[in-house]
């Protein structure tokens, strides 16, 4: 059962409706009547979480793995860290709406076992900003274990790519020119992983996708910490019936989990200690 969250009732507002099966991500982005979310659009790895999590218009990789499967160090031969780490899928422990009839919101706790045998525990809180506007999103992850492990985290924001059309770009300061057409690369799929800690302004960075005509013009404004998400991943796919964009703040670039560590970009997050993430997106 999904929980809906609204800036108003009447038609030219929006609503999110939270997926309780799988950490509270979202299912639906819908404004002015117009659902963002690629639906059954996605192109399929094989593993039943992601297909389900990447038809919503968000959903969480991480807490201790992002991307594709890598081994585990020192586990069992063959052991591999899944799809885009251990929470997608989770159902949540327990929720609690909060914030004002105007404004609501949502807190959420989910229990997670990682892939190492350890545990975390996601505390995660949506909200409408004070003018209705944007929609914010607030994350803290505990050691809830007895080891310590490597945190990782990517947000995937998820767009039907039939949305976009000859002038919507991806536009930021941490892009190249500036601006990016949405159909960037070569052949019927790409992505690119930026540093966005370098142009951020007060420690968060911002970027657009659009305009859509959609919606009258209007363009997704994405912003996002990067104290602890200090790249921005951006993916598209056109392949067979696939088709969409997705913005993706991330916690660490693209490398294996052996380079990350021999790098040094891998620290622990050590019994009790947390690490918080935190975005805000609106259509305007």
């Amino acid at each position: 059962m999904s929980i809906s969250i609204s800036s108003r009732d009447d038609a030219d507002g929006f609503q999110i409706l939270l997926d309780r099966q799988s950490a509270l991500d979202i299912g639906a982005f819908v404004v002015d009547g117009t659902d963002l979310a690629p639906g059954i659009a996605i192109p399929s790895d094989g593993d039943l979480r992601i297909d389900h999590a990447l038809q919503g218009f968000f959903f969480t990789c991480g807490p201790d793995h992002v991307r594709h499967p890598e081994p585990i160090a020192g586990g069992p031969e063959g052991r591999l860290y899944p799809l885009h780490g251990s929470l997608c899928g989770t159902p949540v422990g327990r929720t609690e709406m909060t914030g004002a009839d105007d404004r609501p919101g949502c807190f959420a706790e989910t229990s997670v076992d990682l892939a190492d045998g350890g545990t975390a525990l996601v505390s995660r809180h949506w909200a409408i900003s004070d003018d209705a506007s944007e929609i914010t999103l607030s994350d803290r992850v505990t050691n809830t274990g007895e080891t310590a492990f490597a945190p990782m985290l990517m947000y995937h924001m998820n767009i039907g790519g039939w949305l976009c059309g000859e002038s919507t770009l991806i536009s930021g300061a941490m892009m190249a020119d500036g601006s990016e057409h949405f159909l960037f690369g070569e052949g019927d799929s790409a992505h690119l992983c930026l540093p966005a800690a370098e142009t951020a302004v007060d420690g968060w960075a911002r970027l657009a996708l659009g305009p859509f005509e959609a919606l009258g013009g209007r363009s997704l404004q994405v912003r996002f910490r990067v104290d602890t998400l200090p790249f921005l991943q951006i993916w598209r796919c056109q392949r067979g019936t696939a088709d969409v964009v997705s913005i993706e703040p991330v916690s660490h670039r693209i490398a294996s989990r052996t380079a990350l560590a021999e790098a040094g970009e891998l620290p622990l997050l050590h019994p009790g200690e947390t690490i918080d993430y935190a975005l805000a997106f609106r259509v305007g």
